[in-house]
């Protein structure tokens, strides 16, 4: 049976594996930790903005099975906040097992500390990937997910050095770029002052540790702000987040708290002797990044040029998804992209056509916009994302921003794809 090869086991990898796997394909996640979805664990936001949008359209092509997971594990279901709403938060503490027992159940192998560091290559195609221990996982096709951040080294050289963040870069090695391996000359995000890379944007609170005032008010909508005394706000901050659909004076002004199991505060890092200056946060304990009293994760320092079919140029047969494909910023667009990548790759192994999603779908103009946007002077320095930002200004303009089901899924049903990833095409 012909063979995908996932490297990488976040939102991106775990929905290329889900869409390869219908399609007929034996899947395999080589995964460097010992958990799946990567900076999943600290997310929580679905749905929000054009996410909404972004969601039922997946939805309708086929890919389920991840957004009824969050679905299902939601704390708050339609909470508003600065900049966002109708947003659903999913439980970080207790998303992993279940999208883990999805994967085993669907008969996709899971390989954890599987460390890719290189591969074999022949005639502009992958034969085997390499792992740390030398072992070697042949395949048909591959897709990298591995995101931008680390190793190490880049959050010291561009940011305020290891955070001690849900990557574990010590324990596990640092991100290895599989593009790059192959030659591929791999893309740089810059801020707007022109520095490379872009602090991962926010930090978790261990909610226990707030005021019985926060922590009701977090318990109960999902969501406190409180502000900030003048001489705690902080504007530079905003910049140098790689989420800007958060750079609003909101989140300058204010402490923006969402419950996602943890108390999930919207700012790259925040002193924590500062912190405790504020009312309600005078025991405060920071969770994830344990250094996040002083910086956070540094992503985009490696985002693979690609076509719009997924498939890394200059590679016949290698696919991304998620930040490697992009300068992205959440879990809906790694689900997205990461659908069509396996699924792609998936065609790829018998020699059939590939899938590109036409741009009278959102997603499909989400993909092809973004890849041609970055490739202009000056496209390093954007961001895209369903749920705001530049993207989400064109999304209302095309007509793409609804949350009306029906209105979504006609338009799916026009192009002919609804269903297009649960099409078993490997018999």
């Amino acid at each position: 049976m012909p063979k995908v090869v996932i490297i990488g086991g976040g939102w991106a990898g775990c929905a290329s594996a889900i869409s390869a796997k219908k399609a007929g394909a034996e899947v395999v996640i080589l995964e460097r930790t010992d958990l799946l979805l990567g900076l999943g664990n600290v997310g929580g936001i679905m749905r929000n903005n054009g996410r909404y949008s972004a969601t039922e359209e997946a939805i309708d092509l086929g890919a389920k099975e991840l957004f009824e997971i969050t679905d299902k594990y939601s704390t708050h279901v339609n909470i508003d906040f600065p900049g966002h709403n109708h947003a659903t938060i999913y439980n970080v503490t207790k998303i992993e097992r279940p999208v883990r027992q999805k994967i085993i159940d669907m008969g996709i192998e899971v390989k954890f500390f599987s460390r890719v560091v290189d591969v074999e290559m022949e005639d502009k195609k992958i034969i085997a990937v390499i792992l740390e221990d030398g072992e070697k996982i042949k395949g048909d096709a591959f897709v990298e997910t591995t995101g931008s951040s680390g190793p190490m080294g880049n959050c010291t050289k561009y940011g305020n050095g290891c955070a001690m963040c849900v990557l574990r870069c010590p324990s596990f090695g640092g991100r290895v770029s599989i593009s790059s391996r192959c030659g591929v000359e791999d893309m740089i995000g810059r801020r707007n002052n022109g520095e490379y890379g872009a602090f991962s944007g926010s930090m978790k609170l261990l909610k226990e540790s707030l005021s019985e005032e926060i922590q009701k008010e977090l318990n109960e909508k999902g969501c406190s702000v409180v502000p900030l005394p003048e001489e705690l706000k902080n504007e530079e901050k905003l910049d140098i987040k790689v989420c800007q659909q958060y750079a609003l004076p909101a989140f300058s002004n204010n402490i923006v708290l969402i419950d996602t199991g943890h108390a999930k505060l919207m700012s790259p890092f925040f002193n924590l002797e500062k912190l405790r200056l504020v009312p309600g946060f005078e025991g405060a304990l920071i969770v994830d990044p344990y250094s996040g009293g002083k910086g956070n994760s540094i992503r985009y320092l490696s985002v693979a040029p690609r076509d719009n079919y997924m498939r890394a140029k200059g590679v016949d047969n290698l696919f991304v998804a998620g930040e490697k494909s992009g300068f992205y910023v959440g879990h809906t667009e790694a689900i997205c992209t990461g659908s069509l990548a396996g699924h792609n790759a998936a065609r790829s192994c018998i020699g059939m056509y590939l899938i590109q999603l036409p741009t009278n779908l959102l997603i499909g103009d989400f993909i092809a916009y973004s890849n041609n946007e970055m490739s202009k002077p000056d496209g390093d320095k954007l961001r895209f994302t369903f749920a705001g930002s530049i993207y989400f200004n064109r999304m209302k303009e095309l007509g793409f921003y609804s949350t009306d089901k029906s209105t979504i899924c006609d338009r799916v049903k026009k192009v002919g794809l609804e269903g297009l990833y649960n099409k078993k095409i490997i018999e």
